[in-house]
């Protein structure tokens, strides 16, 4: 459930090589996505952004995350919905070589 194909009108690639994958993600205010897995990854957020997370297994979890955050996070299939006022752009730079082992404890970023 590679995010690029699930919402291509949010993710785009901009690097890609045999090693990593660094993803330029953009939303809106109300805009949700659908369920979608990322490997071992980075997380740099280049705006502050409410989001809301719902697991696999229907749970939800609440972020509030600053413009200028680095973050760890770990291999995981979520969907995504924008809750606050503001847009949302973050950067993510996936992990290749083994970092597509999905954790199901594993939900949202490790702030």
């Amino acid at each position: 459930m590679d995010p690029v194909e699930t919402n291509p009108d949010h993710y785009r690639v901009i690097f890609e090589n045999d090693r990593v994958r660094v993803l330029d993600y953009r939303d809106t205010p109300g805009v949700r996505t659908t369920p979608h897995e990322h490997p071992d990854s980075v997380m740099y957020t280049l705006s502050s952004f409410s989001r809301r997370l719902y697991s696999e297994a229907g749970d939800t979890r609440d972020v509030e995350i600053a413009s200028g955050t680095t973050a760890w996070l770990p291999a995981q299939r979520h969907a995504g919905h924008n809750i606050g006022d503001s847009d949302t752009h973050v950067i993510f730079v996936e992990l290749k070589d083994g970092a597509d082992i999905v954790d199901a404890a594993a939900f949202g970023p490790e702030l």
